[in-house]
């Protein structure tokens, strides 16, 4: 019996809202399940709603799916945002007695009242632990692994000491002891018996992409913190020091990229992350990095702008300004991942292509996946292919002159590394000849400005990383990038299991737009749609402008969450015919 269940647990930020679903999501990853969570909060450190939702199935899943099988409600403001979805069939848990409401009665709705505040307050005499009580009482009704869960507590808590450890697993054991002795079970969901557990570790979006800066070879690491992105910083500190490489907390996004570049001259692989507005302050010196070829990677974790916007909200909107952030003729690889595998394997990717084409290379996650938790298969080091730049070898002959932009036919030209005799030369943002002195003639200008988009001229041959799922006779298409081809894959499953043809296509990277793999999808189908979490239609916009006949139709979101595959589902529907 195929076995999906969503629980979305919703109170005020600081109530341990995020925890309490991480713990489940722990505790379903160990029984051997299939996990994907949501999670959204305010940017204020304590306060406003918070919601964490995780999604468990014994087979795969691409989204958090579209409602809750099971809502936990911390307070009166979870209750009145989620009352609309209490439809016959669904479960509440949630806080009363002692709690900040008394919900109506929803007909036919599983209501389990649990005195969460009041336990931990009197009871146990301490507030904070809340949450703890409410998964002990969701643990109980739903049967989930009980020991799974201390297990998990153990781990998070130990470093605070076993008095913080044993308050908590006593907070669990009250919940499930309130559950025992005061409530009947009235419906039928029950946690799935554990199976044998897979060879998955359990990672967030950010960590991914850490790991991946790690494994593909990146030794500096340079930042400046800001909301969603200062999580990948997190992680690489705690790992880059155990490989002889360096994080580097600079004063301002402009000062990250610039050591960035600095150590790319170096010779040392590096990365920063950024959001919104620290890739508008990385602009100027991102046009550097591209006039003097250096490779770096650049991670801009989307979240809702412009300005300020909305720093912990979903977003897609920064493919243009990231594909356009420079002057002049700047040739860039943007990629785009669409959940947390892909953030650990196209952080690799992004290294190989900054090194082979010695560009910067961005990488766009957003705030929802960045923070997304999932169990992945742990990744075969020894399968990933690692590419490095070409280098200058050294003088061989005191005549021999070093030309580090040296016009080559695919316009890669081997860099010099500080300390190999003969090496030196002038990494400036002027424009040079081919060995490196500034120069403004047209016929220099020329060369140059072919000489480094030439490198890009077979870019879609090259790095085919391009996904086709076309089913014959189709004649409705859905073009998705990012997180959202995630959901739309979901989307395009239900369609199917519905009798409808329909095709799929996701591109990895989304600038420059693979416009030979978009054209042959297009070619066979009558209707491209392409969902995008943005107002503009980003994307669309850039496969109308560089192909050729292809005029995909908009489906836009912008309320700072990402789609639900019932959205993109019911809007293809309007365009299929069975």
């Amino acid at each position: 019996m195929a076995i999906d269940i969503i629980m979305r647990i919703a109170g005020e930020g600081g109530e341990g809202v995020i925890s309490s679903g991480d713990f489940l999501m722990q505790a379903a990853t160990r029984a051997g399940m299939e996990v994907v969570t949501f999670k959204t909060f305010p940017s204020e450190i304590k306060g406003g709603y918070a919601l964490s939702q995780v999604r468990i199935s014994d087979n795969k899943i691409h989204s958090q799916g579209d409602t809750f099988d099971i809502l936990v409600a911390f307070n009166g403001e979870a209750y009145a945002i989620n009352r609309k979805e209490l439809t016959p069939g669904k479960i509440m848990v949630y806080d009363f007695p002692g709690g900040d409401f008394e919900p109506e009665e929803h007909k036919d709705v599983h209501m389990y009242p649990v005195p969460m505040s009041k336990i931990a307050k009197f009871e146990l005499q301490a507030p904070i632990v809340k949450n703890m009580v409410a998964l002990g009482a969701v643990s109980e009704l739903f049967k989930v692994p009980m020991e799974s869960l201390r297990q998990s507590i153990i781990d998070k808590f130990i470093k605070k000491g076993q008095a913080v450890v044993d308050k908590n697993l006593e907070a669990i054991e009250a919940g499930a002891r309130y559950v025992r002795e005061n409530i009947k079970k009235t419906d039928t969901i029950v946690f799935p018996s554990p199976t044998p557990q897979k060879n998955v570790i359990i990672v967030e979006g950010s960590e991914a992409v850490a790991l991946g800066g790690m494994a593909a070879g990146c030794r500096f690491f340079s930042c400046y913190p800001i909301t969603p992105a200062t999580s990948i910083a997190n992680y690489m500190s705690s790992m880059i020091l155990k490989a002889n490489g360096f994080v580097y907390q600079a004063e301002d996004e402009i000062a990250s990229i610039a050591n960035c570049l600095g150590a790319s001259f170096a010779g040392v692989k590096t990365m920063t992350s950024t959001s919104g507005p620290g890739m508008d302050l990385m602009c100027e010196l991102l046009g550097l990095g591209s006039m003097a070829e250096l490779p770096v990677v650049v991670v801009n974790v989307q979240r809702g702008g412009p300005s300020t916007g909305m720093p912990t909200k979903h977003d897609q909107a920064d493919l243009l300004s990231t594909a356009y952030n420079s002057h002049g003729d700047t040739p860039k690889i943007i990629l785009a991942a669409s959940n947390v595998e892909e953030n650990f394997y196209l952080t690799v990717d992004a290294f190989n292509l900054a090194e082979r084409y010695q560009m910067p290379v961005f990488l766009l996650s957003d705030a929802s996946l960045a923070i997304r938790t999932e169990a992945i298969p742990v990744p075969d080091i020894s399968k990933i292919k690692i590419e490095n730049r070409v280098t200058y070898a050294g003088q061989k002959e005191e005549q021999e002159k070093f030309l580090r932009y040296a016009n080559t036919q695919s316009g890669i030209s081997p860099m010099g590394i500080p300390g190999t005799c003969g090496a030196s030369y002038a990494a400036t943002g002027l424009e040079h000849s081919e060995d490196s002195g500034p120069r403004t003639n047209p016929e220099t200008r020329n060369m140059m400005t072919e000489k480094r988009w030439r490198k890009l001229e077979n870019i879609e041959e090259e790095y085919t990383n391009i996904e086709v799922d076309e089913q014959k006779g189709a004649e409705v298409g859905i073009i998705a990038w990012g997180l959202t081809a995630s959901i739309t894959k979901e989307a395009v499953q239900r369609l199917r299991n519905k009798g409808y043809k329909v095709s799929a296509l996701y591109p990895k990277m989304v600038y420059p737009v693979p416009v030979k793999g978009i054209e042959k999808f297009a070619s066979k189908i009558k209707t491209v749609i392409i969902p995008e979490a943005n107002y503009q239609g980003q994307f669309a916009q850039l496969v109308k402008a560089k192909t050729d006949h292809v005029n995909p139709v908009k489906l836009n979101i912008y309320r700072g969450e990402p789609f639900i595959p019932r959205e993109i589902e019911e809007f293809a529907e309007k365009y299929l015919k069975k």
